[in-house]
């Protein structure tokens, strides 16, 4: 039986739909991999170094693809149940694409609200609220879910507006330093005294992070969260908002 029996009376085809991340990577690093491949076996001459190059580009895409229609929600599954949510918080989870971090939130909050902010760029496949909107209602949570258009720069939300602000992939995006640490003390601000900041991104970023809001803790979240692979592992900020 599944553990969640909205989601399980839902019919097949209208399953949650994530989409893939920076569709055009995964597509490039297959192209170039087919392409070393049949290269290959053309050649007479680096015939091995041009199969090895095919081989690792596949290898790479197919563990991007792993990341990013799997393993991340597995991944965020976990975080989830980790942050021991009680099940009545308001959650904020910024950069929300279609959804995947934010239902899985609902999802544990029956008695709380999850809201998603987002400026639908095409970073991520079909990244609109509409989407975002029609993967709640397949998963049964849709009375319990909120989207809103925002600049995670400059978040439309009263000071101490929620008890936890998640971010999955999408502070990064934020073409400039001083931008990126707005959106990180924006996320600080809406947060409430004892609230939890749960913001995944490449290490760099994160340890950046941590270092300017003066706390946290940092945890790689393992191969199940590499883009291609470990050159592009991420990292999770867990901080709690000091009463």
């Amino acid at each position: 039986m599944s553990e969640y029996p909205n989601e399980s009376s839902a019919p097949a085809l209208q399953r949650p739909r994530y989409g893939v991340d920076a569709a055009p990577i995964p597509a490039v690093l297959g192209a170039a991999g087919v392409a070393c491949c049949l290269a290959a076996a053309r050649r007479r001459s680096g015939r091995i170094a041009m199969a090895a190059a095919g081989t690792v580009l596949l290898a790479n895409a197919g563990v991007y693809l792993h990341t990013t229609l799997r393993g991340k929600l597995r991944i965020w599954e976990r975080e989830l149940d980790r942050a021991g949510l009680r099940g009545d918080e308001q959650l904020l989870d910024l950069g929300c694409g279609r959804g995947a971090v934010l239902i899985a939130a609902a999802r544990r909050l029956p008695a709380g609200r999850a809201v998603g902010a987002d400026r639908w760029t095409t970073d991520q496949s079909g990244n609109r609220p509409e989407a975002t909107l029609a993967n709640a209602a397949a998963a049964g949570v849709a009375d319990r879910v909120e989207v809103h258009t925002a600049d995670m720069t400059a978040l439309p939300f009263p000071d101490g507006s929620f008890d936890v602000v998640t971010s999955a992939m999408a502070i990064h995006n934020i073409p400039s330093p001083e931008g990126r640490y707005r959106a990180v003390d924006e996320a600080m601000r809406v947060l409430r005294p004892g609230g939890q900041l749960l913001i995944a991104d490449p290490w760099p970023m994160a340890r950046k992070y941590a270092a300017h809001i003066g706390q946290g803790t940092l945890r790689g979240l393992g191969p199940g969260y590499w883009y291609g692979g470990p050159w592009l592992s991420i990292t999770l900020l867990h901080a709690v908002k000091e009463s």
